[in-house]
Formats: C-alpha cells, structure tokens, sequence
C-alpha cells in the first residue's frame, strides 16, 4: 500500500512541476522532471519511508544519517542546487555553489510549488514556497545570482500570483536567454 500511495505521491509531483513547466515553455523539462524517483534506488526507499507529509528521504536521512535516494536524486537532477556544488576558484577553493543556468533556476521554482501543494494539500497558498524557502534559506550554499533570481521569482509568486509569475518568467526571464 506505502508503494502505491508513494507512487501516487511522485506522480501527481511530476505531473504539477510539468503544468508548471508547460506554461513557461520548458517542455523537455517537465516531461523529464524527477524521472530518477522511479527508478529503483529511490523508489524503493520512497515506498518504505513514505508518510505523505514530508519527503520519505527525511525519513530515511532521520533512521540511518544519510538519504541513499537523496544522494542519487540530487546527482542527477539539474533542478536541485545541490547538483550544482562544486569547489571553489583560487585564491578560496571551499566547496560553494555554482551559478544554475536560468531554465534550472525556472524548474526548481516550478519543484518547490509542487512540493508545498503535494505536501500541503490543502493548505497551500502562492506565499508558501518562499516561507519553505525562507526557514531553509541561511543553511544552502546558492551562487548569488542563482539565490537573487530564486528570491525574485518566489516573492513575485507570493504577491502577484502563478498567472502572472508564469507569464513573466517566459517573456522575461526564459526568452530572453
């Protein structure tokens, strides 16, 4: 039943973040987002650890110090910044975060919607993916202009909505590229 109902759980994800991407133009994108959820090394543990409330690699992270699907779904998903940590240039070569490309920047807006609608049900508003950002903002390592256009995006969502935000995010942000 938990593998079912983490299926589900992925699924209807995927299918908001392509919503989401269909309507700035990243088609590719949001046909391919989180593909790696179904393969077996992270399936397996979504099916395990699943709540319904949270992420089940908190779970798995919480029970054994460390998330196995985690550390395979970031390695291979452009969205996630942790994908983009690297070591720094001379003269500090101290791990740092690398600047995402735009259509990146894009997909992980169009992640953490998902995710807070997913997670929230309900209970979502277009303010809740800046407050999730915000309570995690201080402990992420994020290029600068990777962490301005995230902020920008997020505080546009909260104050004038996803029509908006979407349509100025593809004339403005995507087209332009």
């Amino acid at each position: 039943m938990k593998a079912w109902k983490h299926f589900c759980t992925i699924t209807h994800h995927k299918y908001l973040v392509a919503k989401g991407c269909f309507a700035v133009g990243l088609y590719w994108q949001g046909i391919m987002h989180d593909m790696s959820k179904y393969s077996f090394t992270e399936f397996r543990v979504g099916a395990k650890y699943f709540q319904g409330t949270r992420s089940p690699n908190n779970a798995e992270k919480e029970e054994k110090g460390f998330s196995t699907a985690w550390l395979h779904h970031k390695g291979r998903n452009k969205h996630h910044l942790e994908y983009w940590w690297d070591y720094g240039f001379a003269p500090d070569k101290r791990a740092t975060g690398m600047r995402m490309p735009e259509k990146y920047v894009v997909e992980m807006l169009m992640d953490r919607i998902a995710a807070c609608k997913v997670y929230m049900h309900g209970n979502y508003t277009d303010n809740s993916p800046l407050a999730y950002y915000e309570r995690g903002k201080d402990i992420t390592m994020m290029h600068k202009e990777t962490r301005e256009l995230l902020e920008f995006m997020l505080k546009m969502l909260a104050e004038k909505g996803e029509k908006e935000t979407f349509a100025y995010v593809k004339k403005e942000i995507l087209h332009k590229r």
